[in-house]
């Protein structure tokens, strides 16, 4: 096998994956919190695919270390949006955030299924004439909800920029489904 820039070239399939072709949505939000998973299409700046981590276990057996597999987990799946004059977006993940610990009084709803929901990514490929492309994969994300709202930097030092802000899920975990 030769390693040459031809050889590399018909290795690429598809001209190679673009980071800027995805779509990300998420099913609902919990009872009560406005959600319009449309204006989350359009005004979801970035995401992730969270990295997947399968921890290692030392086993000793003499002198020597062991490592076998241990449990998986996933990094938290982090989004940032852009925010629009309303706050349409952000107000949504505040409240969102509210159920599961409300501000007043430290509460909050108890039960998994009433602040948990599930989203997806589906990453897409560049297809002439088509606005969306062609599905090339698709994760889907399980039980997820947010545990951080950033801030938003305010500055008269800002000129023709738009806010955004970014949003960090727990993730339970992840399924590749295409």
């Amino acid at each position: 096998m030769t390693l040459d820039i031809s050889g590399f070239k018909n290795k690429l399939v598809g001209g190679g994956a673009r980071s800027n072709l995805f779509k990300a949505s998420i099913s609902k939000f919990p009872g009560g919190v406005g959600w319009d998973n449309d204006t989350f299409g359009f005004l979801c700046k970035a995401a992730a695919l969270p990295a997947s981590n399968i921890s290692a276990i030392d086993i000793p057996f003499r002198g020597r270390i062991l490592k076998v597999a241990g449990d998986r987990t996933f990094d938290p799946w982090t989004v940032t949006v852009i925010n629009d004059t309303d706050f349409k977006m952000r107000k949504s993940f505040e409240e969102w955030m509210n159920i599961g610990n409300e501000l007043t009084n430290n509460g909050g709803k108890v039960k998994p299924d009433d602040y948990m929901v599930e989203a997806e990514i589906i990453q897409l490929g560049r297809k002439s004439g088509s606005a969306d492309g062609e599905e090339l994969a698709k994760y889907q994300f399980y039980n997820i909800f947010p545990t951080n709202v950033s801030a938003i930097d305010l500055s008269y030092d800002s000129t023709d920029s738009i806010e955004e802000f970014t949003v960090e899920f727990q993730v339970q975990y992840i399924e590749r489904t295409k």
